[in-house]
């Protein structure tokens, strides 16, 4: 059934209105997925807090004008399907890799992140990398470990001093006054 030129300026216009406030895009060709791998990916990328479009070339193209991700939505060709967070990139490079490793038949094209253009491998790389939350975990234990090491270093002064006069007490080395 055809879509009507009014569908299609609507679907162009909540495109373009998502992709304005877009940090991150992964662009994706699949062959053969079926309903329920296509729902299994769309729940896994919801989760990581990305949204996911299967769109028509032209429209996309359209969509982008404008946008940092116009560069990599120009002259499309075959099925496409986008999926863009505005949150990190490394989450949906990462699961979008997962997904592809599980389903071969579902590949990437290009990718944006930062409104920077990459490639198919750094696409592979971001998805390698650890997340916010695991960089900010391992810079607060960085931060967080020289103060534990002195104040480490200081009880056991006193803790020292305690075991060798528990000692000498105990061996009698210590004479009464």
């Amino acid at each position: 059934m055809a879509v009507s030129k009014a569908k299609k300026s609507e679907q162009v216009e909540k495109l373009s209105s998502e992709l304005k406030n877009v940090g991150s895009v992964i662009v994706a060709t699949y062959a053969k997925l079926t309903v329920a791998q296509d729902y299994e990916l769309r729940k896994t990328l919801r989760s990581s807090g990305a949204k996911y479009r299967v769109v028509k070339n032209t429209l996309a193209e359209r969509a982008a004008k404008g946008t940092k991700v116009e560069e990599v939505l120009k002259n499309l060709s075959g099925v496409t399907s986008i999926a863009f967070t505005q949150g990190d990139p490394v989450a949906l490079a990462k699961a979008l890799s997962k997904y592809a490793k599980d389903n071969p038949e579902f590949t990437f094209k290009a990718g944006v992140v930062e409104g920077r253009v990459i490639s198919i491998n750094e696409i592979q790389a971001l998805a390698t990398m650890p997340s916010k939350e695991e960089i900010y975990s391992k810079l607060l234990f960085l931060l967080n470990a020289p103060a534990q090491r002195l104040v480490t270093a200081m009880n056991a002064v006193g803790r020292n001093l305690a075991v060798v006069v528990d000692q000498g007490v105990k061996e009698k080395k210590f004479k009464e006054a």
